[in-house]
């Protein structure tokens, strides 16, 4: 019995520290664009938003380590520096992300609250949860994870019951590589090596298992919030979908039509003034426990590196809540245009090192981890440059590049360099016997 309670806990803080800000805004958008094709979005919307993140979850059921163990294998400096890179970046723009998102929709629209002194109250309230390290995983998994449940089971069951049966044209050229890239934009892969460490701290922490009983735990957490991940992003994607050809909804819609105003427009629409009700609380929950897992994630690494000061961990976690209210005056949209650039040149490399840290220890030695991840790096700087220094020449590089037009340059390159690395290796273990 302990131990079902204790992979209810663990499933459910697991499932609310993935589920933030991105991962509410970003489905009913890319459902509302899709329209008739929202179930190909969805797939690859899940593809990149579940699968691959619960994965990494798997991952640190193995390794039970740190971020650090991801990179390890590539080498001692290049994983120091992804560690710093990924925690530099989860604590710059998911992170303070998900305070714009609750100013936007659960905030303004009701208190006339400067944004800059609710992101201070915000950040407080975060920082006072990251203090008490100790709480986190029952705080999170035992009382909010509940209510973030039920209020998105709400939302999308009665919205669903409200919307039309039809869908507009879609308005993706390719819907599934759309579904992709957006669920780039959830930091779910990213969120899995952060948080899936602050899980594996907490667990230690908080439960007297073996390893292999802290595996069990950490596996199965991860399939049961992955299910729930999965559930909650295709009824928000189908909702958008459905919403997308009522004509009064659109006119009441403004014409900007930015994610958050899509996800108001929706609420109102189906539960009108109880929906935007019930929909500030869902924000408010869903991102301030994702921005506990970012920082609580952030100062658990730099504890570490100082031979586990609790003094590191404070600093940590209070410059943290200080960049989130700084960077968080900055409005969602704004946010996911800036992140776009570090997203396509850390995402792949993460994916990547997800993937090798999951196949048996036989396909992924020293030399194929250095390969796979150095060609990964250089098939991914193209769609970096070309997203902030667009050019004609760089158009035409990138048009000999298979599947680079799509921002997925890397993936050929990296499945190649797998392929011919084991495939020598083995070849020289045959000679050599």
């Amino acid at each position: 019995m302990k131990k079902t309670k204790a992979l209810l806990v663990t499933s459910f803080a697991l499932f609310s520290l993935f589920f933030g800000a991105g991962n509410l805004l970003l489905p009913p958008f890319l459902g509302y664009n899709a329209g008739d094709n929202w179930f190909w979005v969805s797939v690859g919307f899940i593809l990149t938003a579940v699968c691959v993140p619960i994965l990494g979850i798997y991952t640190h059921s193995k390794l039970q380590g740190t971020l650090y163990d991801f990179g390890k294998k590539v080498s001692p400096k290049f994983s120091l520096l992804y560690c710093v890179i990924i925690y530099l970046i989860a604590i710059s723009i998911p992170s303070p992300r998900t305070a714009a998102a609750t100013f936007e929709i659960a905030i303004a629209p009701y208190f006339s609250i400067d944004s800059l002194l609710m992101s201070i109250v915000y950040f407080l309230l975060v920082l006072v949860f990251v203090l008490n390290r100790s709480k986190i995983l029952t705080l999170i998994g035992r009382y909010l994870t509940p209510i973030i449940v039920l209020a998105l089971l709400c939302v999308i069951i009665i919205s669903l019951f409200k919307s039309t049966s039809e869908t507009n044209t879609s308005s993706y050229n390719f819907s599934l590589l759309s579904g992709i890239l957006e669920g780039y934009q959830t930091f779910d892969a990213i969120g899995s090596v952060v948080v899936g460490a602050v899980i594996v701290i907490s667990i230690n922490t908080k439960f007297d298992y073996s390893f292999e009983e802290k595996k069990k735990l950490i596996k199965h957490s991860g399939i049961i919030a992955g299910f729930g991940l999965f559930l909650i992003y295709l009824g928000l994607i189908s909702t958008g979908a459905f919403f997308g050809s009522d004509t009064n909804f659109n006119t009441a819609l403004s014409t900007d039509m930015q994610r958050a105003n899509l996800l108001r427009g929706i609420s109102t629409s189906a539960l009108g003034n109880l929906g935007n009700s019930i929909l500030s609380i869902l924000i408010a929950l869903a991102c301030f426990t994702t921005a506990v897992g970012i920082v609580t994630g952030t100062a658990d690494y730099v504890k570490g590196l100082f031979r586990n000061s609790h003094r590191a961990y404070v600093i940590t976690a209070v410059l943290s809540s200080a960049i989130g209210v700084i960077v968080g005056q900055l409005d969602f949209n704004s946010i996911v245009i800036i992140a776009i650039p570090f997203l396509l040149l850390v995402y792949p490399i993460t994916i990547v090192l997800i993937l090798l840290n999951v196949i048996p220890e036989k396909f992924a030695s020293v030399m194929v981890f250095r390969l796979v991840v150095l060609a990964t790096l250089i098939f991914s700087i193209p769609d970096v440059v070309g997203f902030i220094f667009p050019s004609q020449m760089l158009k035409t590089i990138i048009a000999y590049i298979p599947f680079a037009e799509y921002s997925f340059g890397w993936v050929l390159p990296a499945l190649l360099a797998f392929l011919i690395c084991n495939i020598y290796l083995k070849k020289v273990k045959i000679s050599l016997s």
